[in-house]
Order: C-alpha cells, then structure tokens, then sequence
C-alpha cells in the first residue's frame, strides 16, 4: 500500500518536518513492514510558460517540428535560471497552440533518469530548454503531447514553478501490508496505526459529517422510487459466508466525464500506484485507497433493468474490463442486469457498463462480497486487482455506505453532478460477538506485566468496546475492520503490537533434562550428515508427480501401484502424490543438468505415500479453519492419511572426478551409489546387504536389490544401481545415471540399537587367496557370504579380486577370486590354521552353490 504524506497529513497531524523515513519507522513499530519511498525525482527549473508563437517547419526526415516563441518569466523579468524571459524552444509536439500554457524545463533541471536539460542545437535552431509531457515529469505515461494546463483545469501566470502547482514535490511511503490487516489498505487504517505508533490525533475519514447529509439525500423512502432494484441471491453462500452482506447503490445524474481530474487527486493516484483514467473512475479509486472500499461505477444509461447477484453458472460467459472473455465457475459471484452478467463481482467489471468519457449518469455501487469468494476468483481467473486484494482480506462492512456517499459527493464537486433520491441499502452484517478476556491474559503470555490502564488503552485504540465483565474480566467487542480478532488470543496480540515490541522479552527456554532427539531422529540426521560428508548435496523436491512416475517408480515389477491422486492439485499433470523420491530427484538433475551443472550429486531425505491396496483416503469436507477441528476430527483425518515412510535416494551423474594433468577423468557409475549406500549403513548401524535384482526403473543387468537379515528371515529395503537408459534419456539427463533409494525407516527399525567395538589384535595376519569355480549365474555376494560363514570368527577380512570367464572354464563357469585375511585376537595364527579356516569356507560354498577350488 502507497500512502502519499500529504494525503496521511489530510487525517493526522503529522508535522511538515517529520520524514518519509520516521513514517516507515512509525508503521514498522506497529507490526507493518515498510517497503520504499516514492517521489517524481524532479530539479528545477521547471516553469509554466506561455506560448507566444509557434511555427511549423517541415523536416527532411518527413518529421515536422515547431519552432516555439515560449514567454518563462513575467515581462520584463529575468527567468528562473537567470535568463531571459522568452525562450525559442524546439518542440514535436502539436497538441498544443498559441497563448496555451505549457510546463517547460529550463537549462539546468533535472528529470526522472537523470535527464539534464541543456540548451542545445537541434533542427537548425537552439532550444532553450524544453516543454514537457507527463511521462517526461513521472506523471503517468502520456508521451504523445505536452502538457497543457488548462486541460488540467489549472491556471498559472509564465514563470510560476510548475513542481509547486503541479503537486511534484510530493512523496509516499508503501508498507507491506499482511493478509491479516486487511483495513491497513487505506488511509484510513495507516493514520490509525500512525497515530497508534505516535500518539498524534487523527480523524476517521468515513465519518465526515456531510456523509449522512448525502446517504439521507441519496437513498430512496420508497422502494417504488428505486431506480436500480438490488436483489441478492442470499441462499447461495459460500462456506457458511453470505455471498454479498452490504450493496449499496447510490445514483448521480448529469455528470461532466471529459472534466478533468483534479491536479491534486491525479497526483495522490499516482503517487499511490493507480494511472488516472478519467474523472469518474479516478474518484472511484480515489475513495477506494482512502477507505479501503472497492467501489464500481456503472454508465446508468447501459444497464438493463436491476441489479442481481448470484452465483455464476457453469460455463457461463463474460467479457471483462480488459476486453477478455472469460469463461466462468459456479464458485464465481457474478454482478447482473436483466441481459446477463456484466461484473465479476468484487475483482472487475464488465465491459457493456463500463465509465467512459460519454457517461452522464451513474450508478455507483459499494458492496462487501465473500472473501473466500473473491480470492478464489481472483486465482482461477488469474485476474488480481486492487479491489480482489482488499476483499480477500476483508473489507469493513459498515464502510460501504459512507464510501458510496462520498464518491458521490466527489462526483457532484469535481464532475458536476447532482444525487438522486433513488438509491438503496442492502445490508445483512451481523451483530458483531463479544470476546472475554481475562485481564491478566497479555501479561501470561507476552511476559510482561501490562497495567490494566494500558491493557484497556490498547484495545480501544485499536477501535475495540471494552468493559469490566466480571472480577479479572474484560468485556471486548471488536470494530467491524477487525474482521481477524476472533479470538482472545487475538488481542493479546494487538496489546503486545501496542505497548511496544521491544517491552516483551528474548529469553531462550532452557530444555528439560533428560530429553532430546529420539533414536530416529538421531540416526535419521547420521544419515543425511554422511551423505552430505560423501560429496552429495542435499536437495528438497515437490511430493506432486505425475501419474507415470507413480507406475514406473512405485514397485520393481509391472504390478499395479497403489497412490493417490489429489482432489485439487496446483497443477493437473502433477496431481498424484509421490511413491518414490527419485522423480523428483531426475526433476532436480535435469534443471541443473540444463543451466550447464553436468557433475553432480544430490540426494533428499523424505517422506513417501504408500497406500494399501483397495483402503479409501481422505474426507469428504474439509473442515473450516475458522475453529479448532474437535479431537474426534482430528483423529477422522489423521486416518484419512496413507502411511508416509521416509525414504533416502540420490543420484550421481556426470565425472566423479574431473580430467586434471597426470589423471584420467572418473565417470560415475552404479559403484558410487553402492558406496552412498554402504556410507549409510555405517551411519545408521545397519548391515545392508547387496544381491543382484530387477528394477522396471533401473538399468537391467545393473540393479542391485538392497536387504536386511534379521533372524532367518530377510527383507529388501531399496534398490541401487544406474537408471534406465529409456528414462534417463527421457528426463534429457547422460545416459549413465547412477541412483538409490532405501526405506529410511525400515533401515533405522531394523538397524543394530548397540554397535559395540571389535577388540583391536595386537598378533600379525596372515593372508591367503582362495578361487572357487561356481556356476556364472550365482551372485558373487552369496558366495562371498558362505565362505565368511563356514571360515568363521578367524576371518577378519574377505575382499573379491577377480571374476574370471574364458579359457580354462566351462561354458556357463565362473571363477571368483578372494582375498583373505586371517588373524586370533590372543595368539599368531599358524599356516595350518589359516588354511583349515579357508577350507571350511569353501566347503561350505561348495555344499549351498556347487563351487570347486581352482589350482
């Protein structure tokens, strides 16, 4: 919200000499955030000038120019930059003629950009200076004429300084204002909240006291004198909300639209961010950002009997504002006349009843809509304006009827109009309720001791009712602009705004003894830490995918997956939740991938959603924020939910190791995410086995399925090995993408709760070699597995060193080399011992897969 000072000054004695700055600081004290200070950046000289001739010559370039006799100062009197009073000025322009005032910028002004003006030689004349449009002064952005001023309805005498009479001089402060402080869109809830952060006196815009002259002069005594009849459709509401509490419709005949708008009210627009449009539509706004009511005109003359508003009706049509046809929902609150829709109620107008320059009477409407309403139109419509901003935060309700009655007192001052006695008020506001509050509640919960004086005195200068209820109790009813105090807590929050921040303590909780993070969590953090310490980066992807990533990632065969799908996704094509983390994770790559990151790691910790099979999730309603869900709800929803496991996956691309002198460059491989893997397992405890296996996501013949032993029983925990070519080409990735991904949980479940230390032997190892031909389809883990069993407690360490197929070998054969390491924690182990413990071990993998030693 953009606030020009002098508009601020118009309700609040501030004086001249405070800052643009102190009024940030002011507004920041109260909880608003400050954003900037807005000004036309303008240095004088800048002049009104009288054009005394201007003569047109024809250049070669086709372009025809006006050599100007331009008078800048009274006769006789030296100018503004010391010069003489009559300037010869080259001008383009032609909107413009002899004896017209004009705004000319003499030699030494600055303009918006750091534009100088000089006089300089050009078209074969010397032009002193400059005559200047609006966008060249930062008034708006007409750049095809000058400015004249009395089409501004402005006179001046030459030589008068034109950044004075034109209101240039002026600056606005803009605070960023919260969903929840709504009313703080105005000017009147900034010098509210000024004169809360500075203790100043303000007056309240909506209760000047012409106002209620002009509602008694404006509205109708007889519903038989009505010219435009209201009707709303009050059954339809939305969430328990009436569609349109307040319509009031006032009407204004005989208007003048070509009038100009007011210098001062042109520039108040400006400045606060709304290009003029005309004075009808000017004053609408006008009134808009000084009450923080939306209002919309209509050209009386087009519409077509009265006025209904309902709901839209699915598929229905109308042509907005901006020229666009829009095709609308039954969620969208339409503005009709007898022909059909001509307003989308609360966000923009239509075009058949739109203000123009030919506009003699008006209808002017003031209404408050849903504000759940009105937010979802402006989203779906993808049409946000400045009146959907004001009403999905909640506008005053009781602010309608002195808006209305001030734009039409505007209208009759600025346009030349006259009220009719043929308005109407519709209004249905409710009695607001009151709130209890205990008088010691801000001081328990803010940690500071409030009076009781400053605990009343905050909540009446927030525009509260206040009175002793009971002993230690406070009566409280709220203003209507305070549609968010709902709730004690509430205005513990408003006592804590206005009795200074600063007064409520940083104290930092001392933890109870005895507690911390859990087990999970400890070994859930181990986990990402060595992940992150391996090189990998840890990265956060969207839980939304799509339909197919669900069915190619969600199980290792073609079986059907089980998911679910969103009710109301943000985006259609990414409308199921996701079943595997590495959808994501290929999303991720493959934007880093594309902005020239070709080497890379990454890797997430999640959660996943694993639905069972023919189990229904969800509800049927959502239940309204507006009150705490009872516990049996609560407990509705939480069963509504599928089990969410949290899974680890990442992904490594590109060259593990760069291309450096001396060293040949390293790809990655299906190895780099075994060994993310293994790192993992060491974090968590877990002894993650590694066996040969089948993924419809990963490469075939390059996918390891990931388990865990515990007792005689075994479950698979995760996959890794390199993604399929298909989809890795398919996601515009390297062809070779090395990737994993394990169930977290069930890896830390099934995880060792003790890890306890080996004793360190002081005696020397012996080490032996063992070779064993086995059929060439028999995992090299599972037989690695059986001569560590059958070698027993000796074996310290067993490492694979060659897999050999060819010569010497049967067809179908494979020979496995193994590195042992033998060594007894209390003795030296002999030769004998050691070769007696390599044989049991090959006995056994003889017995379980049919191996042979080889010579």
């Amino acid at each position: 919200m953009r606030a020009p000072l002098s508009w601020l000054r118009e309700y609040a004695e501030i004086p001249a000499s405070v800052s643009p700055a102190s009024v940030l600081d002011a507004f920041v004290r109260v909880g608003l955030e400050d954003e900037a200070v807005h000004g036309t950046q303008l240095q004088g000289p800048i002049v009104v000038g009288e054009v005394l001739s201007s003569e047109p010559e024809p250049q070669s370039n086709g372009k025809t120019i006006n050599w100007c006799q331009v008078r800048v100062a009274p006769e006789g009197q030296l100018a503004a930059d010391g010069g003489a009073d009559v300037r010869g000025i080259v001008c383009g322009a032609h909107n413009f003629g002899v004896g017209d005032s004009v705004v000319v910028t003499l030699p030494g002004a600055v303009l918006p950009g750091d534009f100088a003006i000089a006089a300089r030689k050009t078209y074969g004349h010397v032009s002193d200076g400059m005559i200047a449009s609006q966008r060249e002064l930062g008034m708006g952005d007409d750049h095809e004429g000058i400015i004249v001023l009395s089409r501004l309805g402005v006179s001046a005498t030459p030589g008068t300084d034109a950044i004075e009479l034109l209101g240039l001089t002026e600056q606005a402060v803009e605070v960023n204002v919260t969903p929840d402080r709504g009313y703080a869109m105005s000017i009147r809830g900034l010098v509210r909240e000024y004169s809360n952060a500075t203790g100043v006196a303000f007056s309240d815009p909506a209760l000047r006291p012409q106002l209620e002259a002009i509602l008694a002069e404006a509205v109708a005594a007889d519903a038989q004198d009505v010219r435009v009849p209201v009707s709303v459709d009050d059954d339809a509401s939305v969430r328990d909300q009436p569609m349109a509490p307040v319509f009031v419709g006032l009407v204004v005949e005989g208007i003048d639209a070509t009038r100009p708008t007011p210098t001062w009210m042109a520039q108040r627009l400006r400045l606060a961010g709304i290009r003029p449009l005309g004075i009808a539509i000017d004053i609408t706004n006008y009134v808009m950002l000084e009450l923080g009511q939306p209002i919309h005109g209509y050209d009386l003359d087009k519409l077509r009997g009265g006025i209904r508003v309902r709901r839209a009706a699915e598929g229905e049509q109308l042509t907005t504002l901006d020229g666009k046809e829009r095709t609308l929902s039954a969620e969208d609150i339409l503005i009709t006349d007898d022909r059909g829709p001509i307003g989308l109620a609360g966000v923009m107008g239509g075009e058949e009843t739109e203000l123009s320059t030919e506009t003699r009477n008006v209808f002017i409407e003031a209404a408050s809509f849903s504000p759940i309403s009105i937010a979802r139109t402006a989203r779906r419509h993808k049409l946000p304006s400045e009146a959907s901003r004001r009403f999905e935060r909640r506008v005053d309700p009781r602010v309608a009827q002195p808006a209305a009655a001030r734009v039409a007192d505007l209208l009759v001052e600025h346009a030349g109009g006259r009220v009719v006695r043929a308005g109407s008020v519709h209004e249905q506001i409710p009695t607001p309720e009151s709130l209890i509050l205990p008088v010691d509640a801000a001081s328990r919960i803010m940690g500071v001791d409030y009076s009781l004086d400053e605990t009343i005195g905050a909540l009446r200068a927030v525009g509260c009712e206040v009175w002793e209820e009971a002993e230690g109790l406070l009566g409280v009813t709220v203003p209507s602009w305070r549609g968010d105090l709902t709730e004690p807590v509430t205005l513990v929050e408003e006592i804590g705004r206005l009795c200074d921040f600063e007064r409520i303590p940083s104290r930092l909780p001392v933890a109870p003894p005895g507690r911390g993070l859990t087990r999970e969590q400890r070994l859930r953090r181990a986990a990402a830490d060595v992940l992150a310490a391996s090189g990998a980066v840890e990265v956060q992807s969207y839980p939304f995918v799509a339909e197919a990533d669900t069915v190619t990632f969600g199980r290792p065969d073609a079986g059907e997956v089980a998911a679910v799908k969103l009710a109301n996704p943000l985006d259609p094509r990414a409308a199921w939740l996701r079943t595997s983390l590495l959808p994501g994770l290929l999303t991720i790559a493959h934007r880093n991938v594309s902005r020239g990151l070709t080497d890379l790691a990454i890797f997430e910790t999640g959660t996943v959603f694993k639905p069972e099979s023919g189990v229904v999730y969800g509800v049927d309603e959502v239940p309204s924020v507006a009150v705490r869900p009872t516990p049996e709800r609560i407990a509705e929803l939480e069963a509504g939910l599928p089990p969410q496991p949290r899974h680890a996956a990442g992904i490594v691309l590109g060259q593990r190791e760069p291309k450096r002198p001396g060293h040949a460059p390293t790809a990655a491989s299906w190895e780099d995410a075994l060994e993310l893997v293994a790192q993992l397992g060491l974090a968590t405890g877990a002894d993650i086995q590694v066996r040969q296996g089948t993924h419809r996501a990963f490469h075939p013949g390059r996918c390891a399925e990931l388990f865990l032993s515990f007792g005689i029983d075994e479950i698979v925990v995760g996959f890794a090995g390199e993604v399929h070519p298909d989809i890795a080409e398919g996601a515009d990735l390297p062809r070779v993408v090395a990737a994993f991904e394990v169930d977290l949980d069930a890896v830390i479940d099934l995880a060792r709760r003790e890890v306890l230390p080996e004793p360190i032997s002081t005696f020397p190892a012996a080490t032996q070699d063992l070779s064993l031909v086995v059929d060439a389809t028999v995992p090299a883990a599972a037989v690695s597995a059986a001569v560590t069993e059958g070698a027993g407690a000796l074996l310290e360490q067993l490492t694979i060193v060659d897999d050999y197929r060819g010569a010497g070998l049967e067809d179908g054969q494979k020979s496995l080399t193994f590195a042992l390491r033998f060594r007894a924690t209390d003795r030296t182990l002999t030769a004998a011992e050691a070769s007696e413990a390599k044989e049991s071990g090959a006995t056994l993998a003889a017995e379980r897969f049919g191996a042979t030693m080889r010579a």
